[in-house]
């Protein structure tokens, strides 16, 4: 596939819709359109699975407005021009949550609607969590946090969904991934000094 053109089509606050055009190989000379949506100003998106000490998991609950309603999802936030993703995910889980994490671990990376946006998302596990406070927190947020011990997490998001509130897809196979790879970590460490 060749991109051959992107085009403005909308340029917003924080959003901007370009229309690409593109020729697939089996055709190069026939020139298709697709519409999509990029963030403006922003370096990337991180996510973070912030993972307690006491097994839980720490998610927000917020008011989306393209949803119209509540979601349940993990901290997450832009990267902002010239800082690293680490560096906005440990930002973000403090502006969210009012966790600090003694250790950050990349998991995976990957676009998150990939036939409407070129939204990259590069995902943290958070482990060695204290709490500092949450801090600058963004006007526009009104965020709950929640911990909930990752043994009966299903349980609670079948239960949240089922008083009204959206559960964000990603919140069960990152927690899923995280858990694995923290896990891994902990036999791989104790098993050194045997």
């Amino acid at each position: 596939m060749t991109v051959i053109s992107k085009e403005t089509l909308w340029d917003g606050k924080f959003l901007r819709t370009v229309l690409v055009r593109y020729s697939l190989p089996g055709s190069p000379d026939v020139v298709r359109e697709w519409e999509a949506m990029e963030r403006v100003g922003c370096a990337g998106i991180a996510a973070i699975v912030p993972i307690t000490d006491r097994d839980e998991v720490v998610l927000i609950r917020q008011f989306r407005p393209p949803i119209g309603g509540f979601v349940v999802e993990l901290p997450a936030g832009l990267c902002e021009q010239g800082e690293d993703l680490e560096s906005a995910a440990q930002r973000e889980l403090i502006q969210e949550t009012g966790y600090a994490a003694g250790s950050l671990h990349f998991l995976a990376e990957g676009p998150m609607s990939p036939g409407a946006s070129s939204e990259i998302l590069s995902v943290f596990a958070a482990s060695g969590l204290s709490y500092v406070g949450v801090r600058d927190r963004d006007e526009t947020e009104e965020i709950e946090v929640l911990k909930v011990p990752l043994r009966t997490l299903n349980d609670k998001l079948a239960e949240m969904h089922g008083q009204g509130d959206h559960i964000d897809l990603k919140v069960y196979g990152l927690v899923e991934l995280a858990k694995d790879f923290l896990q891994r970590g902990k036999r791989s460490s104790g098993s050194s000094g045997d």
